[in-house]
């Protein structure tokens, strides 16, 4: 079974002018994707829409590892030389809350290659966070001790990741992946959130950013 993932991610948010959505979505499904993934350490892709939070559109690129974005492949035919439909596209994003970032897996610390399903996940809900730095050593085996391994717990929740950004903010993302797009309105997912009183300790030295956490939808490859 071909690689699906790595330990990096390139993710790419963005809200879209509605009247330039559907020419988006065309040039997104019909060429951009397809040229990411001819780059060498481009494992996988997926584009999302999100349910709830936001920005509205995710594209998720699963990564070798983050240094994949220095090669030259990448460099010289996706990153210096876009494409005309790229061009044209990129107006209808301009201004429209974009945010492009690089991220390296830390938690787990390695990819199981049993653990790498052959496509990404239906819905995945994700954080991006920063903390303060006076916490940020307690943050982080909060969120690997604690946090996480009492969401695993939840039925529908299939896995979770944490990640830091390479230079770029904020610093944490968190993905969570799902069987439903519900997981996060169940009772379980609620008693799971409030079930450590470590956690309150740790939230007040947190910042989320805006629209998030979101709960996003796969919508390429088509479900």
């Amino acid at each position: 079974m071909p690689k699906t993932r790595g330990t990096g991610l390139l993710m790419a948010w963005t809200d879209v002018d509605p009247a330039r959505e559907d020419a988006f979505n065309r040039w997104y499904d019909e060429e951009h994707i397809g040229r990411l993934l001819a780059v060498p350490g481009f494992l996988s892709a997926g584009r999302y829409r999100a349910l709830r939070g936001g920005p509205r559109y995710l594209a998720m690129y699963e990564l070798e590892d983050h240094n994949v974005l220095h090669s030259a492949a990448f460099l010289d035919t996706v990153r210096y030389q876009p494409s005309v439909r790229r061009l044209a596209a990129s107006g209808s994003t301009a201004g429209r809350n974009f945010l492009l970032n690089c991220y390296r897996q830390i938690f787990p610390a390695k990819t199981d290659p049993a653990d790498s399903p052959s496509e990404l996940p239906r819905y995945l809900q994700m954080g991006r966070i920063d903390v303060m730095a006076s916490m940020e050593e307690e943050f982080n085996d909060w969120y690997n001790t604690v946090y996480i391994p009492d969401f695993l717990r939840v039925p529908g929740v299939l896995r979770a990741r944490r990640f830091v950004a390479v230079e770029a903010q904020p610093k944490y993302l968190t993905v969570y992946e799902f069987e439903n797009a519900g997981v996060p309105d169940s009772a379980a997912w609620d008693a799971a959130r409030g079930s450590n009183p470590w956690s309150r300790r740790v939230r007040a030295g947190m910042r989320l950013d805006d629209g998030s956490p979101a709960v996003f939808e796969r919508i390429f490859p088509t479900l």
